[in-house]
């Protein structure tokens, strides 16, 4: 039993858990991230809260975050270099360096920020479950290929703790979409199926002006409105159902879970969150082996800069 049960796990790992699959994921969290902080000031960031008048908060493990070691009168110049921090990372340059400081500074900024958001939280869980397969990665920029000559140094230990770090990280992501659809059937205008409706008529998270006279003409149909709102929790129920379906049903869940993500972002306002989930779907729906063809990537004189780069270091 042993033995087979050995057979089989080293069939797991034998494939490549390195591909710019999960790199791409690194890159989109890592700009929403750095948009965030590049395009608010230190004043908008870290505000007063309850419990803490003087921002930002710095309690317990939020200590060593980045905002938390440097002088409050230079929150500015933190947030810059937190900003450069996370371009390096979404750059892609040496995963198994960045990606303790792709955590470390999405946990500043999460544990710290007045404005923190479940974007914030879920980019600092995933950044916080990717370490292990970061360290491990033995590229120069995660968008390569894993060559034959470093592929045969590897050990089968080294490919168990990424594929092993990447099946974590897809039970904690459909974990998420079934605590939100579990969530929502214990809310009574989602049993009823008019949230949908209060959502795009909140004067904070409603329907931009363009979007209205047509939207709100169709959620004025009570079976539309029943239709988009139970969909949702069907859809996220679905979602979560993906951590064991075959993978030939991973397109067809990935793409519809992008078009959810997509219709949070135009129409209810959240394109930073919506950028964190698309990360988290590329992580949970889109085989790792399925390596993306990023043709730009090939232009000569952009892979010349690159190589003279990576062999400079």
């Amino acid at each position: 039993m042993l033995s087979s049960l050995g057979k089989k796990i080293r069939q797991w790992t034998y494939g490549n858990p390195w591909t710019n699959v999960y790199g791409l994921a690194r890159t989109l969290l890592a700009l929403q991230t750095a948009a965030v902080l590049g395009f608010n000031s230190a004043d908008t960031l870290f505000t007063p809260m309850v419990g803490v008048p003087d921002p930002p908060n710095c309690t317990l493990i939020a200590q060593i975050s980045l905002f938390c070691l440097v002088p409050a009168g230079v929150l500015n110049g933190a947030r810059w270099v937190a900003v450069l921090i996370l371009l390096l990372v979404a750059s892609g340059w040496r995963p198994h360096i960045t990606g303790v400081l792709h955590w470390w500074v999405s946990f500043s900024f999460f544990a710290t920020t007045s404005l923190a958001t479940g974007g914030e939280a879920i980019t600092a869980i995933l950044t916080f479950l990717l370490i292990p397969l970061t360290l491990t990665d033995p590229r120069t920029w995660h968008w390569e290929q894993v060559t034959k000559s470093v592929w045969s140094d590897f050990s089968a230990y080294r490919r168990f703790t990424g594929w092993a770090t990447y099946l974590l990280i897809r039970i904690q992501i459909a974990a998420i979409y079934f605590h939100s659809a579990a969530g929502k059937v214990t809310v009574e205008e989602w049993v009823n199926g008019t949230a949908i409706y209060y959502w795009f008529t909140d004067p904070a998270f409603g329907l931009p002006p363009w979007a209205e006279p047509v939207l709100l003409s169709m959620l004025s149909h009570g079976i539309v409105v029943t239709a988009i709102t139970w969909g949702t929790i069907l859809l996220e129920f679905f979602l979560f159902a993906g951590l064991i379906m075959d993978k030939r049903g991973w397109p067809y869940l990935f793409w519809s879970g992008i078009g959810l993500h997509a219709g949070i972002a135009i129409f209810v306002g959240l394109p930073a969150f919506s950028t964190v989930m698309v990360g988290a779907l590329i992580l949970y729906l889109h085989p790792l082996e399925q390596t993306f063809q990023f043709d730009f990537l090939k232009w000569k004189p952009l892979t010349d800069v690159f190589r003279k780069f990576a062999h400079t270091r």
